[in-house]
């Protein structure tokens, strides 16, 4: 599928060719609009939209945060349509030519401008924004925008912390960014609005390993303090932002610690390498109900969907072990051999994927027959596994290759996992000289791409699936990104067929939604108003009324010139008498003479100052009044045109 966010420059062009051959689908029913909402069908696929605050009722206002919501089915048989990666713009009906698209432009072509990216079409907001993060070696986060596309350094803004972050997690709204920091004891909270750190919240002691449960309700935070018997995790309420409970699970002085949680956020599972044991945590409210001892140096876990259960990989005697909320011994115990690393279930919650560094190995377990069914054999010190919808990618810390097993060919017991690769960078992307759990390879929007963070290489690679090679790369400002995140504001499958995203409004007016899915391929505009907000009106009220109040535009040079302006209050029309910081600004275009005035008041809200032109041409006269908050740049200002005496004149003519 094309996603309109993951276009990279080069294709642009291509693109838009592309979408320029297509015929527009009839449309066999008519937009229209109740409660908010509008539906259309068009090819026998219904969509509807809606467009409503996010707080509050009523109509949707300039500078509000606003949900969008898009609903795709089948109109046949009514059910939803998912894994779509719908594209929307809003545009301006009002707009300018060089200010967006022309107004009366059909929909279809208005999409192909928004894709094309030419900076004359540029619609008033863009509904398909994404960010990309890289968690750096040093205090630093960097933020880059990639929509402005590949081959260089993108950088948005770098959001800077008290000390190096360990590892991160994303709230389920995107709006909030936790990073532990373990020299300085606490987890930062980052608004991804602002790109601030909003607060810290201080945790046990060097904190790491970070858990969000599904429901979005904690944070846990694994720490490792050097006083023994202090080794555990601290819980957070995400909404709050405030520590809730602190969580003894390691008699150990250091102790390393993995989380998971059950789908349901009823319990949380804690590793304690040290002790190896997991601690079962009930969430409502929290306590720990108890250690099951699982082997030797437990140092990764994650929950099966599927078998309903906790796996965690054994580094020391090389088992993988299943727990679950209720027993007190594991459920299950799969035999391997030493040196395990991580684990992470493929999409579905089946198949596990285990990491060996030791041999070089990849193994593949059935949650369903808890058996150890398939190896893959990869490059040299594999460290994690990441997964897209199609594939599974495994990054190494001995090679720079990055391989791919395709997830439809794994599952068939004894039969050889299939592996492709691609170069992830000139250095092995997972050799970093500070280590974090935190994911070095991500799924890029769009579903067909991945994001590969490379220290060495000191830049952020996307490979699209199928190719042989990455297509671009971010290079990072010198600085060596350990893990990539994506914080994505595009319309996002929420439900089954339901695509949302929250955005905040632009000015008032009359607009478009133009949206674009590629397959089924539709092209869709619909109306979209938004009224004033009578604070943001209030604020763009002037504090006074300037008014010019000069008799003439034409002057001599040389001459005298009286400026004068009229200043009252904008409410009541009354005079502003007394104004001491009432300052005029002259200047002759193209600005190569200038001259500064304070002005004296000469009648009740009349200021006046007096220049003389030295020499014919345009001048222009602004006022700063700073104590109204006044600026040259945003007052009223008055043109008046020199002219040589005509004595002057016509002497100059006969030379």
């Amino acid at each position: 599928m094309i996603h309109p966010k993951m276009i990279h420059p080069m294709q642009r062009r291509l693109l838009a060719v592309l979408v320029a051959t297509l015929t527009l689908t009839g449309i066999t029913g008519a937009v229209w609009a109740a409660e908010g909402t509008q539906k259309v069908v068009q090819g026998g696929i219904a969509i509807e939209l809606s467009v409503q605050p996010v707080e509050g009722k009523g109509p949707v206002m300039e500078g509000q945060d606003a949900r969008v919501t898009l609903k795709v089915s089948d109109t046949l048989t009514g059910n939803p349509l998912t894994g779509l990666y719908p594209g929307a713009w809003v545009d301006s009906l009002g707009a300018k030519k060089g200010a967006g698209v022309e107004p009366g432009t059909d929909c279809k072509k208005k999409v192909e401008a928004f894709i094309g990216g030419s900076i004359l079409s540029r619609p008033a907001m863009d509904l398909n924004v994404y960010y990309v993060l890289a968690l750096n070696e040093d205090a630093t986060i960097s933020v880059v925008d990639p929509l402005f596309g590949y081959g260089s350094s993108k950088l948005l803004t770098m959001v800077f912390l008290k000390s190096p972050g360990q590892d991160w997690a994303l709230s389920p709204d995107a709006e909030r960014l936790f990073v532990s920091m373990p020299d300085s004891n606490r987890v930062a909270v980052v608004d991804t609005s602002s790109w601030k750190v909003v607060t810290e919240v201080e945790t046990g002691a060097r904190p790491g390993r970070l858990g969000l449960q599904p429901d979005g309700q904690y944070l846990w935070v694994a720490y490792d303090g050097a006083a023994p018997g202090r080794s555990g995790v601290s819980v957070i309420d995400v909404h709050k932002l405030a520590k809730v409970a602190d969580v003894v699970t390691g008699k150990s002085g250091k102790d390393g610690h993995d989380i998971a949680f059950s789908d349901d956020s009823r319990v949380a599972f804690v590793t304690n390498e040290a002790e190896g044991t997991v601690s079962v945590i009930a969430t409502g409210p929290i306590v720990k109900v108890r250690d099951v001892p699982v082997g030797s140096r437990p140092v990764s876990i994650a929950w099966s969907t599927q078998a309903k259960a906790a796996y965690v990989a054994n580094a020391g005697d090389g088992a993988i072990v299943a727990v679950d909320g209720d027993s007190p011994k594991p459920l299950a115990r799969i035999a391997s051999t030493p040196g395990l690393s991580e684990i992470r279930f493929a999409p579905g919650g089946r198949l596990a994927f285990v990491v060996h560094p030791n041999e070089n190995a990849v193994h593949i377990v059935d949650a369903a027959s808890n058996r150890l069914i398939q190896t893959a054999d990869v490059e040299k010190d594999p460290d994690q596994v990441a997964f897209s919808d199609e594939l599974a990618y495994v990054r190494h810390r001995g090679s720079e290759t990055v391989l791919m097993i395709p997830l439809k060919t794994v599952g068939d017991p004894g039969r050889p996992v299939a592996v492709v690769d691609f170069p992830g960078g000139q250095h092995p992307p997972g050799r970093t000289p500070l280590a974090t759990p935190a994911d070095g390879i991500v799924q890029a929007p769009g579903a067909t791409a991945v994001l590969v963070a490379n220290p060495e290489d000191k830049a952020i690679y996307f490979y699209k699936e199928g190719m042989a090679a990455p297509m671009g790369h971010f290079q990072n400002y010198g600085k060596q990104p350990r893990a990539v995140l994506v914080v994505d504001r595009s319309l996002r499958e929420v439900r089954p067929g339901v695509y949302e995203t929250t955005a905040v409004m632009a000015g008032a007016g009359d607009y478009e939604l133009a949206l674009f899915i590629d397959s089924p391929k539709l092209f869709q505009c619909f109306p979209l108003k938004l009224v004033e907000n009578p604070t943001l009106a209030a604020a763009r009220k002037p504090v006074l009324d300037i008014q010019p109040a000069t008799e003439s535009s034409t002057v001599g040079v040389g001459a005298d010139v009286a400026v004068r302006f009229k200043i009252s209050d904008p409410k009541d029309g009354a005079p502003r008498t007394g104004l001491k910081d009432v300052r005029v600004l002259t200047f002759l275009s193209p600005g190569i003479w200038q001259q500064r005035h304070w002005a004296s008041e000469v009648d009740k809200g009349l200021y006046e100052i007096h220049f003389k032109p030295p020499e014919a041409g345009v001048y222009f006269v602004f006022l700063e009044v700073a104590s109204a908050g006044i600026s040259f740049q945003k007052s009223p200002f008055l043109v008046l045109t020199a002219e040589a005496p005509k004595s002057q004149a016509s002497q100059g003519g006969s030379l």
